[in-house]
Parts: C-alpha cells; sequence; structure tokens
C-alpha cells in the first residue's frame, strides 16, 4: 500500500505545473540544510571544548540544564515551519485505501522529517566526545539519546496535535520567553527543577520509558484525530466563519492604497498562512543575539552585524514579502479583471512592509544593552530593508508563480512554497550588497563609514523610488497572464 503512495507522491511531483520552481526549491533547500548540518556539528564539538575546557565545568551536566529550552524552541520552530507531507487526500477516498493507511502514510513520512534528523548532527558527534573523553559510559549516553530521540518525536506529534491551536503555541512561548528572562536576570531558574529529569536520563537505567512512551501516545492520539476528521464532508470540507467587521478608516490617509491596505491586514488576521508572517518576524527579532552577545566566535567578524540587523528589521518583509502576490492567488484572476492600477497594488505591500519594518526596529530597541552600534546596525538595516530589499521582493514576486491557498492548513497537507531561478538571482542583492558595502566602509575608514554606506543606499532606493515602481510595474505587466495561467493550475 505504501508503494502506491509513494508511487503518487513521485509522479504528482514530476508532473505537476510548478515542477522546475519545486525542483530548484530542493535544491536550495539542500543547501541551507548542509549548512545547518555542518553548524550543528561544529556546534557540538565547540560547545563541548567551551565547556570543559573554558569553563571546566561537566558538559552532559551544562547541557542538560538547558535541554528544556532546546526542545521548546523546537516545538516552536516546527510549529512555524514544518508542514505535513503534501498528499492530495481527497482523491484517494474515493479509492479501494483504508484510511489508516492514509493517515498511517502522512505521519509516518513526519519520522523522516529533517526537523526531526537535524537534532542527531548535534548530539551524536556530543555524545561520541563524551564517549572518547571518557567523562561517560557508552550505555549511559546511548540511554540518554534515546530518551531524547523520544522527546523530539514527542514534540513531532505534539505539533501535528496543535496544528490549529494557535493561542496555545503562543501562551507556550510567552511562558518560557517570560521563564527565560527570569533566568538570566537571575529571579527564578527553572532549569533547577527540570535539569535532574534530563540528567536522570542518563543515570537512571528505566527513565528513557518515559518519553518513548510519551512519543507513542501522541503518536495514537494524532492518528485518531486524523482519522476522525479524515471526511469529505467533515474535516476535509470547508469551514465557514463569521467575521467581524473591522473599523480600518486610519488607513483611509493613503488614498487608493488603502483598500488594498485594509485587504491584506484582514488577510494577516483571519489566515493561519499569513500569520504565520507575524510568528516569524518576532523570531527574527531574536536572530541578533547570535550576533551582538558574542556568544558564537564564527560570528564575531563586523561585516556579521549589518547581516543581523537585515534579518532583525525584515523579519516580515522576508517572510511575508517573498510571497507577493501569491498571498492574493485565490483571487488574482478577478482581481486582474477591475479596473485596479499595478502601482496601487504594489504601493500597498511595499506600505505594508515599510510599516511593519519600522515596528519590528522598535521592537528591537532592546538591542542598546549590548551597545550602540548593535541597535545602529539594526536601524541601518531597517532603512536598506526599506529603501532596497522592499523593491527587490516585489520585483521577485513577480516571477513568482506557486499559488498559496489560504483555506488549507499551512501545515496539515498543505501545498508547497514558490521558488525559481530568477528569484534566487534576486534574492542574493538582500543580503550580499548590504554587506559588501558596509565591509568596503568598515576596512576603509570606520565602522560607522560602513553603516553610513548602507544608509546611503537605503536613502538612493526611497529617492528613486518611483523610478523604480515604473520598473516593478512594467515587469509585472509582462508577466500578468502568465501569472494568471499559473494561478489556476492545480497541483
Amino acid at each position: 500500500m505504501f508503494k502506491h503512495f509513494i508511487t503518487l507522491q513521485w509522479k504528482s511531483f514530476w508532473r505537476s505545473a510548478s515542477l522546475s520552481s519545486g525542483l530548484w526549491m530542493k535544491i536550495f533547500m539542500g543547501f541551507w540544510a548542509i549548512y545547518l548540518i555542518v553548524m550543528m556539528v561544529v556546534g557540538s564539538f565547540g560547545v563541548y571544548t567551551y565547556i570543559d575546557k573554558e569553563l571546566s565545568l561537566n558538559p552532559l551536566e551544562v547541557i542538560n540544564r538547558f535541554l528544556i529550552y532546546w526542545f521548546v524552541f523546537d516545538l516552536i520552530f516546527k510549529y512555524a515551519l514544518q508542514k505535513m507531507p503534501v498528499i492530495n487526500i481527497k482523491p484517494l477516498l474515493i479509492l479501494p485505501f483504508k484510511k489508516s493507511k492514509i493517515v498511517s502514510f502522512a505521519l509516518g513520512k513526519t519520522v523522516f522529517s529533517f526537523f526531526n534528523s537535524i537534532h542527531a548532527f548535534f548530539f551524536v558527534p556530543f555524545s561520541i566526545l563524551l564517549i572518547a573523553e571518557g567523562d561517560a559510559p557508552v550505555f549511559n549516553v546511548l540511554l540518554w539519546n534515546i530518551g531524547l530521540i523520544g522527546l523530539v518525536y514527542s514534540n513531532n506529534f505534539l505539533n501535528i496535535l496543535l496544528n490549529n491551536k494557535d493561542n496555545l503555541i503562543y501562551f507556550v512561548a510567552g511562558t518560557v520567553a517570560i521563564l527565560g528572562g527570569l533566568h538570566y536576570f537571575g529571579y527564578f531558574d527553572i532549569t533547577q527543577y527540570t535539569a535532574p529529569f534530563f540528567q536522570g536520563l542518563y543515570e537512571i537505567k528505566w527513565l528513557f520509558l518515559i518519553p518513548i512512551a510519551t512519543a507513542i501516545v501522541a503518536y495514537v492520539i494524532s492518528f485518531r484525530s486524523f482519522i476522525k476528521d479524515l471526511y469529505l464532508d467533515a474535516g476535509l470540507a470547508t469551514k465557514s466563519k463569521n467575521i467581524k467587521t473591522e473599523n480600518l478608516q486610519w488607513l483611509d490617509r493613503f488614498g487608493k492604497t488603502a483598500i488594498f491596505l485594509k485587504n491584506d491586514i484582514k488577510l494577516i488576521k483571519r489566515n493561519k498562512r499569513a500569520r504565520s508572517t507575524i510568528i516569524l518576524s518576532i523570531l527574527f527579532l531574536f536572530y541578533g543575539l547570535l550576533f551582538f552577545t558574542g556568544s558564537i566566535e564564527a560570528y564575531d567578524g563586523p561585516v556579521w552585524k549589518i547581516f543581523a540587523g537585515i534579518f532583525v528589521s525584515g523579519g516580515f518583509l522576508l517572510s511575508f514579502g517573498q510571497f507577493v502576490p501569491s498571498w492574493d492567488s485565490s483571487y488574482y484572476p478577478l482581481m486582474m479583471t477591475q479596473n485596479i492600477r499595478y502601482r496601487e497594488y504594489l504601493s500597498s505591500k511595499w506600505w505594508l512592509m515599510v510599516i511593519a519594518t519600522l515596528l519590528s526596529t522598535i521592537l528591537a530597541s532592546g538591542y542598546l544593552y549590548f551597545g550602540w552600534e548593535s541597535y545602529l546596525a539594526v536601524i541601518t538595516g531597517a532603512i536598506f530593508n526599506m529603501g532596497v530589499n522592499s523593491h527587490i521582493v516585489l520585483w521577485a514576486g513577480a516571477y513568482v508563480k506557486t499559488p498559496i491557498d489560504l483555506t488549507s492548513n499551512k501545515k496539515a497537507f498543505g501545498d508547497k512554497q514558490a521558488f525559481n531561478v530568477k528569484t534566487l538571482m534576486l534574492s542574493l542583492p538582500k543580503m550580499v550588497l548590504p554587506m559588501v558595502l558596509y565591509a568596503i566602509g568598515h576596512y576603509a575608514y570606520s565602522p560607522y563609514a560602513g553603516f553610513l554606506l548602507v544608509a546611503l543606499a537605503g536613502i538612493a532606493g526611497f529617492a528613486f523610488r518611483n523610478m523604480v515602481f515604473d520598473k516593478i510595474e512594467k515587469i509585472y505587466r509582462t508577466e500578468k497572464y502568465k501569472t494568471i495561467w499559473a494561478y489556476k493550475q492545480k497541483k
């Protein structure tokens, strides 16, 4: 039975209307996967060496102390990014396939997800070092790893159960953020209560059975949940909701652009796929901690500061902007039959990204704690994002041809995201150009000269905004019918 499902998946991939974009997306994601794997392995050796040699502490005890944060972040990360495997459910329900087989195949594919296997590239080298240095018996380390595997897959199936529980995941993330803050400032240390459990996975021979049992229970509950909803007239049916009207008159100051701004804000508030961009934007705010705290030696180089500034201030721009106009794919053909100017449509997306970038910059003011230069990097990155990167993502959007189904769940049997060679080539300047400009100014004169060059590039983007918009509008008109045709294709 599973052989038939795999065959159908294979044919679906090669016969898809978005084959080229899907293929290039997999290649591109493969490069990122290799990068993350290398970082995990290097981080494993680096963490062990630093704890053992620099701090003169027991590496295993220190790691066990902070594993609570590791696994909570893993759950949030999976919730925001991990998808259920793409499988066309509805046609299979009229074929002689048992529903249990369909669900087993879908859930079984998540077992081999990269989000689960990536943990091994940190913990396996770390465990080898523990054994090689003679700090721990092989059997105990093996039990510890089995317990961690159980926790990883508990998160995997818990993520599936939380698929429609936005408020709950926000509560978990907020609670852990507060506990982390209290721990950092020395008011309350949650690790005093969680570390004994993780240490017990190593010291107590039977304790690993608890995570394994938890993973099995989570799988059974997930399985039953999907089986219960696997009906055309129930779980897979399109659900209707009563939508409340909202007063967004304060946006009227933007003129005709306000109509599109209001639609975009409503789209983000009412659709989980779009709301995930807000989650990613918040996560991007913490990305600077890897660069400004000096915790990772590889990121101590001066050029990395502006790299962090781009990500911290541009989380929404990078996550939402790259899928313009795919957010409107469900009604894009209808919209193109109306008396709508592309300039007004594009301006609304631009203003939305600019406003979000300004808000992110204000929220990131906490980086002043690490020094004025750290926050100056965020401000400079925000200027570049608003003046240059906002135009680049709109330009790249003209070549995005994969529709986004806002009525389907983002992860549970969801669809693929869009990508192709042109969007890759247009994406490179977003990261590379500001780093090059900053490096020129920094090494030729001073760090402030580097910030000035990047800021001037952003200001130039504002100055030539109308000229750039003319070019982008022309590209959108050229790609108009290709885009409409692509959005009408069924994957």
